[in-house]
């Protein structure tokens, strides 16, 4: 099955094209055809399309709306000028959404039918700035490839809905969760559930035996704890500003500082939201960027104090939170790191791992130094009673493999 994966945002759009079926997920060889973005749509648009791993081709594009862009989008893909092995839009068999909030009630990926768009719609108070555009990304599928062609939503927060009661609830009147769900969602849900199932293929370990503290690290960052490979804990909550530190968001504060800030800085509370989402994080502290590589550069070779101060602070929070978990799980077997700095950088890992060795948590650098670039595996050494592991995420893969499982009436959960 030739499953189309699309990540719709407010004038973006990602998209990949996966060939999955029942023999390809058991052998692990799903083929990824192509993949792409499409940026500033709504006006002259800027597009990059990759087939397989071959080069990016980057072009200009006149796209009014999302449903144009997914029109050149797939257009472009079965075109004859093109290198995907796809030869016509039939050739397109389903397509899988990201949607970012499933609130309570969607707690597993699912066929769209009407029923599931108004699902959807009634859940966008908890997400605004996110769901909204899903829609979009749906409803554009549908206008360009008729009905007939199935759609899948998988949501973000439908891998911790596993999470018990009393680590969800937030210590605030009861009512306040009856009336209006106010409760800890958690998100990058796809994620944590891909690494923890990647996790036990690498090792041989069963479902029921997982536990680990997984760590995605990117602009965006959650921590999850993990036993018997359900999600029972999650760092980001209501909404993702809470848990670490992130690229622009504080992660978790005093929420009376919003207040006092508000009157000293006469600040609306939309403002001091913004200033929590956009303003702060690594780029706050720092005052220079939220990029990890451009702080460790600048604190390694300019000894840039705010720098190294934002970089202490992502990873002992980070610390903080694995220690945490651990304690919650009543131990583990690994921490994996995942994420673009996860993935990407050794420094951070090894900071964030100091001060475990009494867990039993022993880093190899030689490993930890090689596990860069899309590199899979164990960096802690072998004698180290709590392994740690690098092993990047593929939250569009398991759109693919889950867009494949509902569509073909199989469990969507893994």
């Amino acid at each position: 099955m030739n499953v189309l994966v699309l990540n719709a945002g407010s004038s973006t759009l990602k998209f990949q094209l996966i060939r999955t079926d029942q023999d390809r997920l058991a052998a692990n060889t799903d083929e990824k055809l192509a993949r792409g973005a499409i940026e500033r749509i709504g006006g002259e648009a800027v597009v990059s399309i990759r087939a397989g791993e071959g080069p990016p081709v980057r072009g200009t594009a006149s796209l009014r709306d999302m449903r144009a862009a997914v029109e050149y989008a797939i257009a472009h893909m079965a075109g004859p000028d093109s290198a995907v092995p796809i030869t016509s839009v039939g050739e397109v068999q389903a397509v899988g959404h990201r949607v970012v909030h499933g609130g309570e009630r969607f707690q597993r990926s699912a066929l769209i039918t009407d029923e599931v768009l108004k699902g959807i719609e009634d859940t966008i108070d908890l997400a605004p700035l996110h769901n909204p555009h899903n829609l979009r990304g749906i409803q554009a599928v549908r206008a360009v490839l008729g009905p007939g062609v199935p759609q899948v939503a998988v949501f973000d927060t439908a891998f911790h809905h596993t999470i018990p009661e009393q680590a969800f609830l937030y210590a605030l009147p009861y009512q306040l969760y009856r009336r209006h769900k106010v409760r800890r969602y958690g998100f990058h849900g796809t994620s944590h559930r891909y690494v923890a199932h990647r996790y036990r293929q690498l090792t041989g370990t069963p479902r029921g035996a997982t536990r680990l503290v997984t760590l995605h690290l990117g602009n965006g960052c959650s921590a999850c704890a993990i036993s018997g490979g359900n999600s029972v804990d999650t760092s980001m909550g209501f909404t993702p500003l809470e848990g670490l530190v992130m690229g622009t968001r504080s992660g978790d504060i005093d929420p009376a500082i919003l207040d006092y800030i508000g009157s000293k800085e006469g600040l609306s509370l939309p403002e001091l939201e913004a200033l929590l989402n956009k303003q702060s994080g690594l780029l706050g502290i720092s005052g220079l960027t939220n990029d990890v590589r451009e702080l460790l550069a600048e604190a390694d070779e300019h000894a840039d104090r705010r720098a190294r101060l934002a970089l202490d602070v992502f990873c002992y929070r980070a610390r903080k939170y694995v220690g945490a978990y651990l304690a919650a799980l009543g131990g583990a077997d690994a921490v994996v790191f995942a994420g673009g700095i996860g993935e990407n950088a050794p420094v951070i890992r090894a900071r964030i791992c100091e001060g475990l060795q009494w867990l039993g948590l022993e880093l190899d650098p030689a490993r930890n130094a090689e596990m860069v670039g899309g590199r899979e595996g164990r960096i802690a050494t072998d004698a180290s009673r709590l392994a740690a592991w690098v092993i990047p995420t593929d939250e569009e893969l398991l759109i693919a493999r889950d867009t494949f499982r509902v569509v073909a009436g199989l469990k969507s959960r893994y």
